[in-house]
Formats: structure tokens, C-alpha cells, sequence
């Protein structure tokens, strides 16, 4: 009798995270766990399986070994559903570099040509933040966040590796980065105090927004970023104005009269994440429990390109009213970039590389590495503008930190799916 591991030269591992997914077959009416599972002819699907998984399955071991091992796993759905998801991949691969230095040519042209853009984009503000910024952040957000399995996240917590995993992304999002941010800006910038103090607060406000897009375009583990999300959103209302204390006005000796306050950070992650939260876990449970097939099917297909025209508006603004100040500043963004791009490789590939050698499977490597990597550019400008002004230095390196992050994470997207077939994953225990 042929087995999924002789058939398909793969160990057949378990895609879920869901622990009530871990027999995946029955075989003349007996349940098999998926370590030791023999797929015949005979394998039935099980009727908790849902679309979307069985695509996971397609997607990780190939319709052609499947239909061999596992044939009931592939419905008419399921494949034609995975073959318009690859094509649409396909497309969003090919065009997205396209679609940002467009995004980023125009926002520079309009900030440098069109008059009065930085006055008109900066004047009306929510939480510190251009109203147009906040807009697109939003739009960006909702898409993905409805996507999370909320009901299914406690399954998540109660996994044995989850403690672990948690443990690890605090230590690496609030030890490690921000301890590597300043040593890098002292190192790239000595002589340059205000530069240096914004380039610090950036290294402190960890990524609750973007970081989803990036961990959804590379395949990572959604469930896990959202809880990554939730926990850094948490200790970001915490943490926020005692570091920026202890690393800006103690350790870097800045002025003591510039203190950030815990109402700041608390408002931009109520807005910026708690709105689309929100909105998003109240879709989902409205709809999806009563019209699963609509939500899955038609909602979500309908919705999901918001997540993209979000990102490219955000990116347009973003570039349109800073871009004056960027082209007056040339070579203060110049030095800020250098240690902005040493950063964002060190923290990323050392990540990347320590989770894969550690035993953990693609999706968590993924998720970790983006995780740490993305920064809260949108709290780092609000804190810089409130605290020192908006035409500051140090709200000029803040705003260096997304025109910096976007397009090299981008890179890091294609690196991460294109490197992830060349190498050995594990499954993490």
C-alpha cells in the first residue's frame, strides 16, 4: 500500500494550526493521525475541512501529489478556487514593484510641483496623523484583519509552542531591535542629535498596521501575526514613554524637556489598529457563521484588493507630503537611509535564518522575521511631530522610515517566497 510520504517524497505534516485538524483522513471509516497517515483511494475528507484549507493543502504539496495520495482532498472548488488565487498571486507579484515606484514617482511629483500639497495633506490631522494617511491605513488594514480565523485563535494559545513562540517575538521587538536601532544610529550619526533621536524613536514603534500586508503577500501565518499584533499593540500603551525616556533622554542625553507621553501611543494604536479590529471582528462574526460560502467565496475576493489600493494611496500621500521637505534635505535623508537599510537587513535575515534553524516551519519563520523587521511608522511621525514639531529633524528621520521600509520589505516578500522551495523547513513540535 502506497503512503502520502512515498508518493509524494514529502513528509506529510499538518497545514493547520488548528489541533481538532490533526486527522485529516479516514480510511474505511477509522480516523488517522497525519504523521502516521496511509491515503488511499478510499480517504475521505473530513466534513470539517473547509475550502480555504483544502487549498492550503494544494498549495503546499502540489494538486498532482494529492490527487494521487489524497484524491478526495481536491474539490472542483478547491482547484478552481487555488488556480484563480495563483493567477491572481502571479499578477500581484509581477506588478507590485511597478505599482509602489509609480505610487512613489507620484507622490514626489505632486510634493515637489503641485503648490501647497505638505500644507493641504498636513493641515487636518487625527491622532497627530494626516487625515489622508490615517484614511488609507484603514482601507489597508480591514481587508486582512477580516480574513483572521478569530474563532479559531484560541486554539492557537492553547498549542504547546505558542508560549514559545510569543516569548521569542517580545524578546526580538523590544530588546533586540530597538538595542540594535540605537546602537546603529549612534554608529551612522554622532554629530547629528535631532536625526539620531528620531531615528531611535523608530526603532521603538513596533509595526501594528503594515506588517499584515507584508506577512499576507509572503504567505506567512495570518493568525499568528494577529496575536503578534495584538500583544506588541499592548505593550506599546506600556512601553512606549518609558523607553523613549530611558533611550532618548538618558542614554542619548537629549533634552529632558521632551518627554512623550502614554496618551500618545495609546490613541494611535486605538486608532490604527483598533478601528479596523474592530470593524473587521464584527464582519466576520456577523456574516461568516451565517453565509460561511458568501463570506469565503464573494466577500472576501470582493474586498481584498482595498488591502492593495490602501498601501499604493498611503504611499502616494505619504512620498506627496513629504516630498519638499525630502528634496530640501537630501543629504539628512541620505544619512538616516543608510543605517535605516543596515537595520532592516540585519534584523530581518538574522531572524529569518535563527527561526528556520531553530525548527520552525515556513509560515512562523516568515511571520517572526516580518514582525520584526516592520516598524509603527505612523505612531514614530506622530510622536516626532507632537513632541518636537512637525517640520523638526526629527520628524524628518521618522518620515525617512517608511520611504526607506516600504520598498526594501517589498524585497524582503519576493526574497522569502522565492528562497522558501530551496530550503529544508521543519515543523515546529
Amino acid at each position: 500500500m502506497q503512503t502520502a510520504h512515498s508518493l509524494c517524497s514529502k513528509s506529510f505534516e499538518s497545514p493547520f494550526s488548528n489541533p481538532s485538524h490533526v486527522s485529516l483522513c479516514t480510511s474505511a471509516g477509522y480516523k488517522m493521525d497525519y504523521s502516521s497517515i496511509d491515503c488511499t483511494e478510499r480517504t475521505q475528507l473530513l466534513s470539517d475541512i473547509s475550502e480555504n484549507e483544502k487549498s492550503e493543502i494544494v498549495e503546499r504539496y502540489g494538486a498532482d501529489c494529492i490527487r494521487r495520495c489524497c484524491p478526495r482532498l481536491i474539490s472542483d472548488d478547491a482547484d478552481n478556487e487555488k488556480s484563480l488565487n495563483k493567477i491572481g498571486l502571479s499578477i500581484m507579484d509581477w506588478l507590485l514593484p511597478v505599482w509602489i515606484i509609480v505610487a512613489i514617482a507620484l507622490g514626489l511629483i505632486l510634493g515637489n510641483f503641485v503648490p501647497n500639497t505638505h500644507a493641504v495633506l498636513t493641515n487636518v490631522k487625527f491622532v497627530n496623523v494626516s487625515i489622508p494617511i490615517a484614511i488609507g491605513l484603514l482601507v489597508m488594514m480591514y481587508p486582512i484583519l477580516c480574513r483572521i480565523r478569530y474563532e479559531e485563535l484560541h486554539h492557537i494559545v492553547r498549542q504547546k509552542s505558542f508560549l514559545v513562540n510569543m516569548l521569542q517575538s517580545v524578546v526580538i521587538n523590544w530588546v533586540i531591535a530597538p538595542l540594535l536601532m540605537l546602537g546603529l544610529a549612534w554608529a551612522f550619526l554622532p554629530d547629528r542629535r535631532e536625526l539620531r533621536d528620531g531615528l531611535i524613536i523608530v526603532g521603538l514603534g513596533r509595526c501594528i498596521a503594515m506588517v499584515n500586508v507584508w506577512v499576507q503577500l509572503s504567505s506567512g501565518d495570518a493568525d499568528l501575526c494577529a496575536i503578534i499584533v495584538a500583544v506588541n499593540s499592548i505593550l506599546q500603551i506600556v512601553l512606549i514613554s518609558p523607553m523613549s525616556l530611558l533611550f532618548v533622554n538618558v542614554i542619548s542625553h537629549s533634552d529632558t524637556a521632551h518627554k512623550i507621553s502614554y496618551d500618545l501611543g495609546a490613541k494611535s494604536v486605538g486608532v490604527f489598529l483598533g478601528i479596523p479590529f474592530g470593524a473587521a471582528l464584527l464582519t466576520r462574526l456577523a456574516i461568516r457563521p451565517i453565509w460561511p460560502s458568501f463570506y469565503d467565496k464573494k466577500l472576501m475576493p470582493t474586498i481584498a484588493p482595498l488591502t492593495l489600493i490602501g498601501l499604493l494611496f498611503t504611499i502616494i500621500i505619504l512620498f506627496a507630503s513629504q516630498g519638499q521637505e525630502v528634496a530640501q534635505n537630501i543629504v539628512s535623508v541620505v544619512r538616516v537611509a543608510a543605517p535605516l537599510v543596515v537595520y532592516f537587513l540585519v534584523i530581518f535575515l538574522a531572524t529569518f535564518f535563527a527561526f528556520m534553524k531553530l525548527g520552525h516551519d515556513y509560515p512562523r519563520t516568515c511571520t517572526q522575521s516580518f514582525t520584526a523587521a516592520s516598524n509603527n511608522f505612523e505612531l514614530a511621525i506622530a510622536v516626532c511631530a507632537s513632541v518636537y514639531g512637525i517640520d523638526s529633524q526629527q520628524a524628518l528621520a521618522a518620515t525617512v522610515g517608511p520611504l526607506v521600509e516600504v520598498p526594501v520589505l517589498v524585497i524582503f516578500v519576493y526574497f522569502a517566497r522565492f528562497i522558501r522551495p530551496r530550503l529544508s523547513w521543519k515543523r515546529l513540535a
